[in-house]
């Protein structure tokens, strides 16, 4: 095993191991042959991995891990072990791993001991950290905030500062993306460096906390629809290129890209953007230039570069279709840009999810990504459509979902490695009487190992007059 850090093989193949030998342990004795030979494999890419380095950390920060302060990069083929770790590691509330010395295959044993056991613990990190100090090269540590990132030190942020800081660079982009809009309404040119800063913080909190910017999306102001809608659409294209593997740099450029793509909606007139009934030919017309005036717009901004000009390809292909349908109306070969298609995907999951004047009443999560998935093809890119249900799960965060138990809840996080049993935050009893919310996790079983609750069937929130926001804010 390569045992250089920089090389980032390492980082997976550790946490791939860890993976293993606590799924093993779950279903085996740790004195069994199986885990004892997955826990020599993980002791040996330790030990070599020490060699180079005077300690290993193994950290979580938000949906990822790190080893030594270095994110660990992984493909699809390591989601599921990922998944799986990181939900272990949440359910203990541990934030990290050390090993302090050369670890022997008895140390790992006795640690997977006091892991497994942990979990039913009443306070499972104080129980864990507990039974693991007197190991001497194995060591446990709370999460940390999001603010400090992996590797630095610094008092732990409960759940709830993380959630507030999330909350505001959401609605500080809303704010931001207002204030540009207006600018551009009262004739004025507009920067796009504070766009960056903007966009850099969004990319960061997805990158640390996916589940709770996602979260954010499901905010539907139906009075600020197109302020929404374009941060909306830059998280949820960004959390589309972060599946794809993108670097950050490439995330950032595509934040913002996605986050000007209906920039030229800002010339067509309230009185017709904002219509409640269908258009007549000539305000349709109109409407279908805005991806036009959004190329204008971009290119009479006071700095231009090349993200500006990725920016303006997406204004003016986020309609077109695959097949050549949509609009603007072009003859054209070339295949259409990257960018262009991922924005195009997350445009039309957050239009088809809000209501707007001329569709008061939207569809439901899982509603519009059946309609989107029988669109791929002609009018999405079916590859990466694949990657957004992926992303989405089949239960997308803001699904409302009737359980087995005859109560009611919505859907508040995805879980990859089963997508049928994601996080769920209960709002009613099974009497249907609305109970103080309470977040479940669907992959929890009870001693029988049978599952506590699962999804029975999805329902329409708008039947119910639920308002999905107020459970993530």
């Amino acid at each position: 095993m390569d045992g250089s850090l920089g090389k980032g093989r390492t980082g997976r193949d550790l946490v791939g191991l860890l993976a293993v030998i606590v799924r093993t342990s779950q279903i085996h004795d740790p004195r069994n042959v199986a885990v004892y030979s997955a826990v020599e494999k993980f002791v040996s890419g330790v030990n070599a991995f020490m060699l180079e380095e005077s300690a290993i950390e193994m950290e979580v920060v938000g949906e990822y891990f790190y080893l030594n302060g270095e994110r660990v990069k992984f493909t699809t083929e390591h989601l599921l072990n990922f998944d799986f770790l990181q939900r272990e590691f949440k359910r203990r509330r541990l934030g990290s791993v050390k090993f302090l010395c050369d670890v022997r295959p008895e140390d790992v044993q006795a640690f997977l001991g006091a892991f497994i056991s942990s979990q039913f613990a009443a306070e499972p990190f104080e129980d864990l950290q507990e039974k693991t100090e007197k190991l001497k090269c194995i060591a446990v540590g709370a999460p940390r905030r999001i603010a400090e990132g992996p590797g630095k030190n610094g008092p732990s942020d409960g759940p709830e500062d993380i959630r507030k800081a999330v909350k505001h660079t959401y609605f500080n982009a809303v704010s931001f993306t207002m204030g540009v809009m207006n600018k551009i309404k009262a004739g004025e040119r507009i920067s796009m460096r504070k766009a960056k800063r903007v966009v850099e913080r969004m990319v960061d909190a997805l990158l640390e906390s996916e589940e709770l910017i996602l979260g954010m999306t499901v905010i539907k102001n139906y009075d600020e629809y197109t302020f929404h809608h374009s941060v909306n659409v830059s998280i949820l294209s960004v959390a589309l290129g972060q599946r794809l593997g993108m670097a950050k740099k490439t995330l950032m450029e595509l934040g913002m890209v996605a986050l000007f793509h209906d920039i030229g909606k800002t010339v067509i007139p309230s009185e017709i953007l904002n219509k409640p009934g269908a258009f007549d030919e000539e305000e349709w017309k109109l409407m279908v230039r805005h991806p036009l005036f959004g190329v204008k717009i971009i290119f009479n901004m006071k700095s231009f570069d090349f993200t500006s000009i990725r920016a303006a390809i997406a204004s003016y292909e986020h309609h077109i279709h695959p097949d050549g349908s949509g609009y603007p109306a072009a003859k054209r070969l070339a295949e259409l840009d990257l960018f262009s298609r991922i924005v195009a995907i997350a445009d039309q999951y957050d239009a088809m999810t809000s209501s707007r004047v001329y569709a008061r009443a939207p569809l439901p999560p899982d509603g519009a990504l059946a309609l989107m998935v029988k669109r791929s093809g002609p009018q999405l890119d079916p590859l990466l459509m694949k990657f957004f249900v992926n992303l989405a799960g089949v239960y997308p965060i803001g699904t409302l979902v009737m359980l087995d138990t005859r109560e009611l809840g919505v859907v508040t996080g995805t879980n990859a490695a089963e997508r049928l049993r994601p996080s769920v935050t209960v709002i009613t009893d099974a009497n249907g009487n609305r109970s103080a919310p309470m977040v479940v996790d669907l992959a929890e079983k009870n001693g029988a190992g049978g599952y506590l609750r699962s999804i029975a069937r999805t329902v329409d929130h708008n039947k119910h007059g639920i308002n999905l926001a107020q459970y993530f804010l």
